[in-house]
């Protein structure tokens, strides 16, 4: 028996780091799209396409399991939040940040969050960090910000200052969405999908009433890489990487899984490789290597029995 629930447990973790993965590429890959499409587009224009082309792709999902998809009792406060957080205010700050920095530089901000997770995580969720893990963070951070610190400037970016802080303060609300969603996935049983589904239906109704403020420029029309790119993120990125990301914060502690994070500046880098034709210098290489390193070395499976409680409470709801 001993032998079977390790081999569980160690088959959750294997999908917990590949839906981490995946939900890295797909928002590294949100930086490019988003930095293009708001050239022409309203940045609350976009956010809004993209939480109305997500809720239309949640909708029939809703129908299906609208039995299994209800709200337990207590957990209304901890949703609010949680949706507060991400998409409401994350989504205003982040496309406002990318206005005015350059998606490198709102990279190194983004390195940011593994700490501000791991020190929300030790005081509201009492996980703790070992030396190990606690090295993984000083690597991988590191490596972060030395691989935005090598990435040349453009002049795309015309208040960097503004830009970064604004991107800060996303930080601060991805933190609170983090720190929410793994409580309410380990303690009310919710599932990683009804939470994305949640999140792309509130985000819809707080998106809406802002296109009717002065300043947001509504068009008549999308072309068509407008209209591309409103679907590749509400129906890839918000669905696909919300959902992994979900689903990974259900099966490992949040502090190990938000170190992830570390590896948005690497694979941003790789998209302007291969679809820019942008090259890694010397030192963006050594950045790189070091924050996988970091990522390895903060992967360590000693936790805490309350996280570990934490954890396998979370699976038995994402199984019901």
């Amino acid at each position: 028996m001993t032998a079977e629930v390790q081999g569980i447990t160690s088959h959750g973790r294997l999908a917990a780091i590949a839906s981490l993965m995946a939900a890295m590429i797909l928002w590294s890959t949100s930086f490019v799209v988003i930095k293009a499409a708001i050239t022409s587009l309203d940045p609350f224009v976009l956010v809004f396409g993209r939480m109305l082309v997500a809720s239309i792709c949640f909708l029939p999902v809703w129908i299906v399991n609208r039995r299994q998809w209800r709200l337990v009792p207590g957990s209304l406060a901890c949703l609010a939040f949680m949706s507060i957080c991400e998409p409401c205010l994350y989504f205003i700050c982040e496309v406002k940040a990318l206005v005015y920095t350059t998606a490198s530089q709102a990279g190194m901000i983004t390195a940011m969050l593994p700490v501000m997770v791991a020190l929300g995580a030790y005081l509201f969720l009492q996980e703790r960090l070992t030396n190990r893990t606690i090295l993984g963070f000083v690597l991988a951070i590191g490596g972060a910000f030395w691989l935005s610190a090598v990435s040349r400037a453009t002049d795309t970016a015309p208040s960097p200052v503004l830009g970064n802080f604004l991107e800060f303060l996303a930080m601060i609300c991805a933190t609170g969405y983090i720190l929410a969603a793994k409580r309410l996935s380990s303690h009310y049983g919710y599932s990683p999908w009804f939470l994305t589904a949640i999140q792309a239906f509130v985000g819809c109704v707080f998106y809406l009433p802002l296109l009717w403020l002065p300043s947001t420029l509504v068009p008549h029309s999308l072309d068509w890489p407008q209209l591309l790119a409103v679907i590749y993120l509400g129906a890839f990125v918000t669905i696909g990487a919300y959902g992994c990301y979900n689903f990974g914060i259900s099966r490992v502690p949040v502090s190990q899984a938000s170190i992830f994070i570390n590896l948005i500046p690497v694979f941003t880098l790789i998209m302007g490789w291969i679809f820019l034709h942008e090259r890694f210098t010397p030192y963006q290489y050594a950045a790189a290597i070091l924050i996988f390193a970091g990522i390895y070395l903060g992967q360590e499976e000693g936790t805490t029995p309350a996280a570990d409680k934490q954890c396998s409470n979370a699976a038995a709801g994402v199984q019901r």
